[in-house]
């Protein structure tokens, strides 16, 4: 008797997954802990492994929705693991001489069968309003096939589409293709919707904006870069900059790192930051744990972690829960200005976009530098507008001088 494959509990909150892909067919013969499907829930992809030694028996169609504990598929006893035989002459030339030698059905006007048609054409035909009379059957004893009713079909609408033209001019055709696609929603996206919608729902969000000189930043990097990235085998990128601002902001505006929970706000005495990556099935945010604590290496080396497992669909449900504060860059797509939603159950988000370099004011003389707009969306219902905008522009006076970064000052 073989082995039934069931989908495995993957997260409290998850009843149900995708199966979005099967890595192996039926019929494969499969090694123990051997990939053998992806199941897709609402917030990760998931692998599912081949639990002994087999041959692969599929229940489950690819996009079936699968309760937890459903049966994908069996894996039943023998079969090898080496490649298929060779067939020998004898076993191919069979088929076809057999093929050969059958004699071809001829309609005979004396069956009961001749102009009856099967029951797969009798259903295309009714369908079409064509009738079987007219239809010359070429199946046994001159039986109508589907093959025939599908013919059938096919030259009644052309005759009908040549009396169309023949009595109505000529449309000029246009150029161009105006095909539709249609694409199931994946429970990722599906997840996704829901709660942005929520989120404008039920919090009163607001945006404020600022702008930041990225210039003294931008010579930190050019500075140390090299030594950096020999000491701590990873770059030194601007998120690790913004990750640490926020932090220390944190400390002086504690709303903006809160969340209601009922008639209750929780504050945090850590900062849990989520970082916005985009993945090949759609958004994800994977969490730095206790960023606050972190050095500036050490950040950069968690983001570089988090976002290779985010492109190659390997992230956790873990890696993905909780957090306190988001960071997202639209820069990276181009984006110059934008208001990001609030990542729920959290109170806020920094958004970070594009340096473009723009003439400025500054010690009374015009200058070109590159700058950024940031902005930080949040919900009024726990942050004021001092709070806010104190906290952005607390973020704007850490990024223009990064030494108070290192010195917490």
């Amino acid at each position: 008797m073989g082995l039934e494959i069931k989908v495995p509990p993957v997260g409290e909150s998850i009843t149900e997954v995708v199966l979005s892909r099967w890595v192996k067919n039926d019929g494969d013969f499969v090694e123990m802990d051997e990939i053998i499907a992806e199941l897709e829930s609402d917030k990760a992809t998931f692998e599912l492994t081949a639990e002994k030694a087999g041959t692969l028996k599929i229940v489950a169609s690819e996009g079936d929705t699968l309760a937890i504990g459903a049966v994908v598929c069996s894996i039943e006893e023998g079969g090898k693991s080496e490649g298929p035989k060779a067939e020998s002459p004898k076993s191919e030339a069979a088929p076809q001489a057999e093929k050969a030698s059958a004699p071809v059905a001829e309609k005979s006007g004396n069956s009961y069968a001749a102009g009856t048609p099967s029951p797969a054409a009798a259903k295309i035909l009714a369908e079409k309003g064509v009738d079987s009379g007219s239809v010359k059957g070429t199946g046994v004893d001159g039986r109508i096939t589907k093959e025939d009713a599908l013919k059938s079909e096919s030259a009644k609408a052309d005759g009908g589409k040549q009396k169309t033209e023949s009595a109505q001019p000529k449309a000029e055709s246009l150029a161009g293709s105006r095909n539709e696609r249609r694409e199931k929603m994946s429970p990722l996206r599906k997840t996704v919707a829901k709660r942005l919608v929520t989120v404008k729902n039920e919090t009163a969000m607001l945006t404020t904006f600022n702008e930041v000189n990225m210039k003294p930043i931008m010579d930190l990097r050019a500075k140390y870069k090299d030594q950096f990235k020999e000491k701590f085998g990873v770059g030194l990128g601007f998120m690790s900059f913004f990750t640490k601002a926020v932090c220390e902001a944190a400390k002086d505006f504690p709303a903006v790192n809160a969340r209601i929970e009922g008639e209750e706000i929780v504050y945090n005495d850590f900062v849990d930051v989520s970082i916005a990556v985009s993945a090949p099935k759609g958004l994800v945010v994977p969490v730095i744990r206790n960023a606050e604590s972190m050095s500036l290496a050490q950040i950069e080396k968690t983001v570089v972690e988090l976002a290779t497992k985010a492109r190659d669909s390997k992230l956790t449900i873990e890696e993905m829960s909780g957090g306190t504060f988001t960071i997202t860059n639209g820069g990276v797509f181009g984006s110059m200005m934008s208001t990001p939603i609030i990542n729920a159950p959290q109170s806020a988000i920094l958004g970070m976009h594009n340096i473009i370099e723009r003439p400025i004011a500054e010690n009374k003389e015009v200058v070109i530098r590159p700058m950024m707009y940031i902005a930080l969306s949040y919900d009024h219902r726990i942050i004021d507008g001092r709070e806010s905008v104190g906290f952005l522009v607390r973020v704007k006076q850490l990024l223009e001088d990064p030494s108070r970064l290192l010195l917490g000052v």
